[in-house]
């Protein structure tokens, strides 16, 4: 554990912003996982498209890899 002020203070940080980070990439795999569904609704793969845009944003994916998977979402929904 830490002694300096600051450093107590960027483990909290951390922690905190490790935990959003986490929640918000589960939250992704779970509309992907909606949307990847046998017989899913078009609008679980329009979700699916906002919450990829949306991670890419905000950084939590590289903006390649949203539009690798909206891609392949796209492939399958016309297929």
């Amino acid at each position: 554990m830490p002694n300096i002020k600051s450093a107590k203070k960027r483990v909290l940080v951390t922690k905190i912003r490790n935990d959003r980070n986490k929640a918000a990439k589960t939250e992704l795999k779970t509309v992907l996982k909606k949307a990847r569904a046998e017989g899913a609704a078009p609008e679980a793969k329009k979700n699916a498209v906002i919450a990829l845009d949306k991670a890419a944003g905000k950084g939590h994916i590289h903006k390649n890899k949203a539009a690798r998977l909206k891609s392949r979402l796209a492939k399958t929904a016309n297929a």
